[in-house]
């Protein structure tokens, strides 16, 4: 009878210490993590500060390929490109980003990191857009810095 309770008691104190130990563990995991604050080197010098952003990149001018390059950049960058595509026409001379979520200041940060004029961050709330911001590429991309290569 004692030598089955010892065991009982030995296999509790086990299981209490490994619990002890495993939760200790995860609270460390929780306390430490932390965004992302870099992206692999020798990719870009982009601002990788920002919490990343659903983005869709539109082809504004109409040249093939444009939208290709503005993915692999942002992506680079540590943005979430979740759509490419056309925009509604091929006519847009300066480059744009439109905030689409109200969070100005994501927008702003992006347009900065594509050598987009500040004046061409613009907003249009929708909630027919599932991303915060809409990357418009412009005939003017070939002085935006995924091109100043």
């Amino acid at each position: 009878m004692y030598n089955q309770q010892s065991k009982k008691h030995i296999l509790l104190t086990v299981a209490i210490i490994a619990l002890v130990i495993f939760n200790g563990l995860q609270l460390y995991g929780i306390v430490t993590d932390s965004p992302i604050k870099s992206v692999a080197k020798g990719k870009n010098n982009a601002d990788t500060t920002h919490v990343p952003i659903q983005i869709n990149v539109l082809n504004g001018c109409g040249i093939a390929g444009v939208g290709n390059t503005m993915t692999t950049f942002c992506r680079q960058a540590g943005y979430d490109v979740v759509e490419m595509g056309n925009y509604k026409s091929f006519d847009v001379v300066e480059s744009m980003v439109i905030d689409r979520s109200g969070k100005l200041d994501d927008a702003r940060r992006l347009a900065k990191l594509l050598g987009i004029a500040q004046n061409n961050v613009i907003q249009q709330f929708s909630n027919d857009h599932l991303v915060s911001a809409s990357i418009v590429i412009g005939k003017d991309y070939k002085n935006l810095i995924p091109w100043q290569k």
